[in-house]
């Protein structure tokens, strides 16, 4: 059975029933002729009942033709093509009884399909209905709404109690009390005192407080989490693959055995009894149900999964990747030291270089920011900036052209640079570089402490199958082996850029199916390469969030390991509810092929095997 493809009818482009009233339509008039035909047998009007029941699986026919002439125009021949050939057959030699109840058969599971991923595109309506669409902006004395779309970073934005905080920022004033369970599942309330950041999406639990807008709409937490939920599909693109996979030589026997009952017998009846009780789709219906309540659990977990072929090929990845930064640390870096070139103060690098980083995602950019905060320093606002992934970024602060991040260093570094490095060596720290007007003007180091929950996430993901665990990350090779020995992972590639993380997830999916796990700019295009995605949403980057196929939305690592034990069990499910359904099916066949099970008891049988 083609599950993929579930479309009303169509009269010059526009559903002549709206899509979630069509299935139980159909099913109402195809049980209500069945029923009707039942009654009207019992009371011996016989042809009454063959007119009711010859109705009830002509309106079947049509939609069902409709649903394989869709399958096909996408290249699926499933085995809703048995129901046409089964239909049709009853027709043929007067089976009408049997006709009706597989048009039930097909009615019921079709409803029950779209009701399935209905209840598991609930929290997904429920994400985007939350999403905010203006906002209060203070200027001065006077507080005036509006549109989201109008907020610019260093707007003050006033947030009222049980509000949802329209964009990303810092709170001012008064601590904020929230409640963050959109976006982490977690329904314990949390306090964010002044200048800490806060996340769109969520709701203010206390009273009244002022945030200062750190990004825009379109490149908020919730924005980003939006756009991809917009595109998940509840329907199945496992199941299709899986039915198909059956389908591929499920069909063509089906079509033989029944050819094989006809010429051994010369009895009509009998090939059409063969089809009618190789028609399994209630019992796949159990293969969608099982991935579609997959991908409503792990929402709840605050995992957002890009559609049921994500859910799938995570249910048997055997390799996984991970980016260090916010993925296995915990994304917040602390500064250890400023060192500034002769001539320079480390108050004015640091300065500096967090007055550029003001508009960049990256984590350790929010950590020189949150430094010079804490420290009181003035920064100023950039112009011309510009992002370089892998790299670091660069613009103008105050008519001086800035870089800050990475550094290669052309000619013989100077002695306090060497020093810098050592340092950094020795501490096994990160070292992001300053540049002004093209010299070397200082370097701040920064580590980032290992998330507590690292450990047991990697062992929960060991268990539910990954063989294969590496670390891709552009850091130095001291800090990346130092976590990795710690972690037992089992290999280790460092100082990489975009196009370096690339070709090892390249390498690695050579063999097995890949996960690639990161949050920065320079994953996006390692997650777009891997075969499933996986971005940590709840702080990474819009490029990131964008080009992968599952979003953590929480800032919790271990809910990867979550997902994983999910899709390991759906997939299991689904995998074992078609099996069962076509084992019962080719015995049922055999029973037909022998004469033991004509037309109607074999559709009774079915009927009966699926409540």
């Amino acid at each position: 059975m083609d599950l993929h493809v579930s479309r009303d009818f169509l009269r010059g482009g526009r559903s002549l029933l709206p899509r979630q009233w069509f299935e139980p339509m159909l099913l109402a008039v195809t049980a209500g002729a069945l029923t009707a035909g039942g009654l009207s047998w019992l009371i011996g009007a016989h042809d009454v009942a063959d007119l009711c029941w010859i109705l009830g699986t002509v309106i079947a026919v049509v939609p069902s033709a409709i649903w394989v002439l869709s399958a096909l125009r996408h290249g699926h021949a499933g085995v809703d093509l048995i129901a046409i050939l089964a239909l049709g057959g009853t027709l043929a030699v007067r089976e009408y009884l049997a006709g009706a109840l597989i048009a039930v058969m097909l009615a019921s599971g079709r409803t029950l399909e779209a009701a399935a991923q209905r209840r598991a595109s609930h929290d997904i309506r429920a994400l985007l209905e939350h999403a905010p669409r203006s906002a209060r902006l203070r200027k001065g004395d006077r507080i005036r709404e509006v549109p989201l779309s109008e907020v610019a970073i260093g707007d003050s934005v006033v947030v009222g109690p049980g509000e949802i905080i329209p964009v990303d920022g810092r709170v001012t004033g008064p601590p904020a009390l929230l409640d963050e369970s959109v976006l982490t599942g977690e329904s314990q309330q949390v306090e964010r005192a002044e200048g800490e950041r806060v996340r769109s999406g969520v709701v203010n639990a206390g009273g009244a407080f002022e945030v200062q807008a750190t990004a825009t709409e379109k490149d908020s937490t919730y924005a980003e989490i939006v756009r991809l939920a917009r595109h998940v599909s509840a329907g199945s693109a496992p199941v299709v693959r899986l039915a198909d996979r059956y389908a591929a030589w499920f069909l063509p026997l089906s079509v033989a055995t029944a050819g094989l009952a006809w010429a051994a017998s010369g009895s009509a009846v009998r090939a059409v009894a063969v089809l009618v009780v190789a028609t399994p789709c209630p019992l796949l219906l159990a293969a969608p149900v099982a991935i579609v309540s997959g991908l409503s659990r792990a929402s709840r977990y605050g995992v957002v999964i890009s559609g049921g072929g994500a859910l799938e090929s995570l249910g048997h990845v055997r390799t996984l990747l991970l980016d260090k930064t916010d993925t296995l640390t915990c994304g917040r870096p602390r500064v250890l030291d400023v060192i500034a070139a002769p001539g320079q103060e480390p108050a004015e690098i640091l300065r500096l270089a967090a007055s550029l980083d003001q508009l960049s995602p990256h984590v350790l950019a929010r950590a020189l920011v949150d430094a010079a905060h804490a420290r009181g320093l003035d920064l100023s606002m950039p112009s011309n900036v510009t992002k370089e992934p892998g790299l670091g970024v660069a613009g103008t602060v105050a008519n001086q052209h800035l870089t800050v991040g990475r550094h290669n260093h052309g000619s013989p570094s100077p002695a306090w640079a060497c020093a810098a490095d050592n340092r950094a060596m020795l501490d096994s720290a990160a070292v992001v570089w300053l540049t002004v007007d093209g010299h070397l003007a200082g370097a701040v180091l920064l580590r980032d402490p290992l998330r507590k929950d690292a450990p047991r996430t990697l062992r929960r993901l060991r268990s539910a199958g990954i063989r294969r665990l590496v670390m891709l990350t552009g850091d130095r090779e001291e800090p990346a082996r130092e976590i990795a020995t710690v972690l037992g992972i089992d290999d280790v590639h460092s100082n990489l850029t975009p196009a370096d993380k690339v070709a090892a997830v390249h390498n690695e999916s050579a063999g097995a199916v890949t996960v690639m796990v990161g949050d920065g700019v320079n994953d996006a295009p390692a997650l777009a390469a891997a075969d499933v995605g996986v971005a940590m949403g709840a702080r990474g980057s819009t490029a990131s969030s964008e080009a992968a196929d599952i979003v953590l939305t929480t800032d919790r690592v271990d809910r990867l390991a979550d997902a994983v034990t999910i899709a390991v069990r759906s997939r299991r499910i689904a995998a074992q509810s078609a099996l069962s359904g076509m084992f019962m099916s080719l015995a049922a066949m055999a029973a037909a092929l022998l004469g033991l099970l004509p037309p109607a008891p074999g559709a009774l049988l079915q009927e009966a095997s699926t409540s």
